[in-house]
């Protein structure tokens, strides 16, 4: 017979892989209870998972926590659609990517992404941490956090690992374009990221860095926006290159302010249903210029994608990262929580970057050249 916190445990994860399904209990008979055979039919569908936990918790060679047990079986449920970007989290895990969200961590700086080859691959890292400093680049594959092999597959694990106390060092093998490991260590430290910086540049020119959208960037985006205007500038540069992205709303908010009335970019879920977001009246009345490169990911690559469709200024560099899916972040009753992946994403006319990215309207490859391009077009641009 099945103790009652057991039955309460595997209960649970039963309700998690039927889709959050809602048990109607209709009778109860001292520790037994009747269901639906709808129910039963779905419970019967995951025996074989029950049934083997039993084997080892009997034949395993040393003690195991029901809880990890658990937490196994729920992360292989994300795992089986075979999606980088769903994953079930821990309390801890779900803790960390809050913090992140909110923009403030220990830690080194480095946003990571499960690569296609099983790697554990370098989106950027955010500029003025110590991952930046130590020389860590887009495309970089970590293949070991203090001398223990990762992998894709143990990516939470291993930002786990990147993650610490500050002041304390951890360090990280990397694979290069070229295939040739070489290690790195890391000071950590306290980060608390801002997401938004400018300055006025020659002939009166705005620019606006954004190195990440978290909960803050929409708004340090319009009073830094708000500054510039005041002292009257002639045209505006803004820089997403090596943004990883972040939360929606904060670029539709900054969108908000740069397009005018248009669409931003629209999803399409599993049923084939659109939903579009739309921007504002709201436009800047001077030239624009995006600065993007490989690093630019997500959120950035959705602003960017506005901005070109809605002809609303020009992108320069290099092609973007390349995604276009979108995630909803659930949290659950009891700390953890997941990430689903549920829709992709389009820009306004149409175009699915995911894995392809966004090619420039004007191509320069070279870092050192980029601004000085943009700062060129917008100066063409000035009393048209």
């Amino acid at each position: 017979m099945i103790s009652k916190k057991k039955a309460i445990i595997w209960g649970s994860i039963l309700v998690l892989i039927t889709s959050l399904i809602t048990v109607n209990v209709q009778l109860v008979l001292g520790d037994r209870v009747l269901v639906s055979r709808e129910v039963f039919d779905e419970y019967n569908k995951f025996s074989k998972m029950y049934s083997l936990k039993k084997v080892i918790e009997k034949n395993y060679y040393t003690k195991v926590k029901e809880e990890d047990l658990v937490n196994g079986a729920i992360k292989g449920l994300f795992e089986g659609l075979n999606d980088p970007y769903s994953q079930y989290m821990t309390k801890e895990e779900f803790k960390d990517l809050m913090e992140y969200t909110e923009g403030s961590y220990s830690g080194i700086g480095v946003i990571v992404t499960p690569g296609e080859d099983g790697f554990i691959t370098v989106v950027s890292a955010i500029e003025d941490t110590p991952g930046f400093r130590a020389g860590i680049k887009p495309g970089d594959k970590i293949v070991k956090v203090n001398g223990k092999n990762v992998t894709a597959k143990e990516m939470d694990k291993a930002v786990s690992m990147m993650k610490g106390k500050a002041k304390t060092k951890v360090t990280l093998t990397i694979a290069r374009e070229n295939k040739k490991t070489f290690d790195l260590t890391i000071k950590r430290e306290k980060i608390r990221l801002k997401t938004v910086k400018s300055q006025v540049l020659e002939d009166n020119i705005g620019y606006i860095r954004i190195t990440m959208f978290d909960k803050k960037t929409a708004d340090d985006f319009k009073q830094n926006l708000k500054e510039l205007q005041s002292k009257n500038i002639k045209g505006l540069i803004i820089d997403l290159r090596d943004n990883p992205g972040g939360l929606l709303d904060q670029c539709k908010e900054i969108a908000d302010e740069l397009l005018g009335e248009g669409i931003i970019v629209y999803t399409k879920d599993n049923k084939g249903n659109k939903e579009y977001l739309k921007s504002d009246s709201n436009k800047i009345d001077i030239p624009l210029a995006l600065l993007v490169n490989e690093g630019s990911a997500s959120a950035s690559e959705i602003l960017s994608g506005a901005v070109r469709d809605n002809k609303a200024g020009v992108l320069i560099g290099t092609t973007t990262f390349g995604k276009g899916l979108v995630q909803t972040v659930k949290d659950l009753r009891d700390g953890t929580g997941f990430k689903l992946t549920i829709a992709q994403y389009f820009t306004p006319n149409g175009e699915y970057i995911h894995g392809k990215g966004i090619k420039p309207d004007i191509v320069v490859e070279k870092v050192e050249d980029q601004l000085p391009k943009a700062i060129e077009y917008i100066k063409s641009k000035i009393g048209q």
